[in-house]
């Protein structure tokens, strides 16, 4: 407990120090005296900077804050309710549903309206009711062979499948686009935090935190997972029930960030891990609370170090996330028989 307390308050305060400094550091270069007046509330010499850091700054930092907590734990609640270390949020063919309904507004909707080609598709909310309706359809799927399948690993490879036929869809979508659309997919699918604006942050902070706080409730019934269905089911675990929910928890929490900053890769596979072994239990009392504060730094790390180049220059989420995140997943792969995950 003393270890959790420990890593919980250092993680808080990393936190702390990456948010302010996401809003001081930025593509555009602003003075640190003019950030700090902007943010008392103070007029400064140009009204550019406000905008920035209160418009696109602030909400980005903290769209990257809920968003790396929300798909760390949908992949730790994957990770167990599968049993499977190597499971993730897209594991399913949530993402994969997302990112057919992106495809269907961005490659066959601008196909088909001549105007929509050359709109600025990261603003847009059809790309986030295409996107989160994709998500919701393929969940309802999901959900559906739940209740009939019983066996986990079963589940598992439908979600699979399901997986490669949104992505023979899409595929087929990207053939037939123009140039203009599949551009704009493309930059969808590399992933950002600066897609939600000051207007639709609530929305997505309630949305995410109600899928969080989902989680934590189910933080008893994860625990009794880990000793086994049957084990489980003596305690007086509604086994079914219990699966439903993680289910409709983590693809929730899925959906709701795939939709407003695209398919961001790796964070909801290796943040579990990085937990688990720093901490060195399974126990989701611990284990929970730590993944969703871990997520938030990576995310708010990565936002940083995107924005790096300065002068304008953004370097794509999706293309920094794995740097952090194929190493810890190698060595889960190296030394999984020596480390115990679901025990």
């Amino acid at each position: 407990m003393q270890k959790t307390i420990a890593y919980t308050v250092f993680v808080l305060l990393g936190i702390v120090l990456l948010f302010f400094a996401n809003l001081f550091f930025g593509s555009i270069s602003i003075p640190a005296g003019m950030v700090i007046d902007i943010l008392l509330g103070k007029t400064v010499e140009r009204e550019a900077w406000t905008h920035i850091v209160l418009e696109s700054r602030l909400p980005q930092v903290v769209t990257a804050l809920f968003t790396g907590g929300g798909i760390a734990v949908s992949g730790l609640l994957l990770q167990t309710s599968f049993r499977n270390p190597l499971a993730d949020p897209g594991i399913l063919g949530i993402t994969s549903g997302a990112s057919l309904g992106v495809a269907l507004v961005i490659l066959f909707m601008g196909g088909i309206t001549g105007g929509i080609a050359g709109f600025d598709f990261s603003q847009s909310m059809m790309v986030v009711v295409g996107a989160f309706l994709g998500s919701l359809v393929i969940l309802a799927v999901i959900i559906g062979f739940a209740s009939v399948v019983r066996n986990n690993v079963m589940l598992l490879i439908i979600g699979i499948m399901v997986g490669y036929l949104t992505s023979s869809v899409i595929t087929l979508l990207k053939f037939f686009s123009d140039s203009e659309s599949l551009f704009s997919y493309t930059m969808w699918g590399m992933g950002n935090f600066s897609s939600i604006s000051s207007s639709q942050l609530p929305f997505y902070c309630i949305t995410v935190s109600v899928g969080l706080i989902l989680s934590v409730l189910l933080m008893k019934p994860l625990n009794a997972l880990l000793l086994g269905e049957r084990y489980a089911a003596n305690l007086g675990v509604n086994i079914r029930m219990v699966r439903l929910l993680l289910l409709l928890c983590a693809g929730l929490l899925t959906a709701i960030t795939t939709a407003y900053c695209g398919p961001v890769s790796f964070i909801g596979l290796a943040v579990p891990h990085m937990v688990r072994l720093v901490l060195g239990t399974s126990n989701h009392k611990s284990l929970l609370p730590l993944t969703m504060l871990i997520g938030a730094f990576i995310a708010l790390l990565c936002n940083l170090l995107s924005v790096l180049p300065g002068q304008g220059g953004v370097i794509p989420l999706n293309a920094i996330t794995p740097v952090l995140g194929v190493p810890v997943i190698l060595y889960v792969i190296i030394n999984q028989r020596k480390i115990q995950y679901f025990n």
